[in-house]
């Protein structure tokens, strides 16, 4: 069964060209020109991925990818052609998975559309060795899952993979390169201090506190561990 690709982008030539480029490779893709519709054709399509781009016309790139973060949890490039720091900070504060920057070589984009969907894969198996539950937070990694409170709780592809990382070795510090090895791989095109943005972005959705977090500690000068 082929995978599926959304792809919301305003500007035909890009879209057209990402979504030949696409199909050549196996997927089959929908192209949305502008962020409501691509918001509509993701309840449609049910994609497995979707590539954003950051500067739509009306409702913009950040707040398509925080509306489909409320919801879904399939991985989500974001295109851009600001290069700006801050810009991808705020991409990855609001749910992205990883980051594009225009001009861009299709053979890069394609290679991060396979490293996203095999993270995910990975990430949806069956661990069967570590879970969590006190009453507050529960983690079912077989399912999987993550509730607070008794609600469900949607997490990204990234941030099951930092919890799985903290919880594999529970109680013990782990560094910033730690987790990425061991949440996301050795083909990202990232750096440490991504993990920071998205340890804080989980502290949001299971923390009682995320100022004053009880589970997920920082440890100065090393990196994070879940501590409870």
């Amino acid at each position: 069964m082929k995978s599926r690709v959304l792809i919301i982008e305003d500007e035909p030539s890009i879209a057209d060209s990402v979504a030949y480029s696409l199909q050549r490779d196996g997927f089959e893709t929908r192209i949305a020109p502008d962020g409501e519709a691509g918001v509509g054709l993701a309840r449609e399509f049910r994609p497995d991925l979707v590539i954003l781009d950051l500067m739509l016309p009306g409702m913009s790139g950040l707040d398509v990818c925080r509306t489909l973060r409320r919801d879904y949890t399939f991985p989500i490039i974001m295109l851009t052609a600001r290069a700006e720091e801050v810009d991808k900070v705020i991409g990855l504060e609001v749910g992205a998975d990883d980051y594009v920057t225009k001009p861009f070589s299709m053979r890069e984009l394609l290679a991060r559309v396979h490293a996203s969907l095999r993270r995910q894969t990975m990430l949806a198996s069956p661990a069967g060795q570590v879970a969590f539950e006190d009453g507050h937070l529960a983690v079912d990694l077989e399912r999987p899952s993550v509730s607070v409170d008794g609600n469900p709780v949607a997490l990204s592809p990234r941030e099951w993979g930092l919890l799985k990382a903290l919880l594999a070795h529970r109680g013990r510090a782990r560094t910033r390169h730690q987790l990425l090895d061991e949440a996301w791989g050795g083909d990202e095109y990232i750096d440490a201090r991504t993990v920071d943005v998205h340890i804080r972005w989980l502290r949001k959705k299971i923390e009682p506190d995320p100022d004053h977090p009880a589970y997920i500690e920082t440890i100065r000068g090393i990196g994070y561990r879940f501590g409870k």
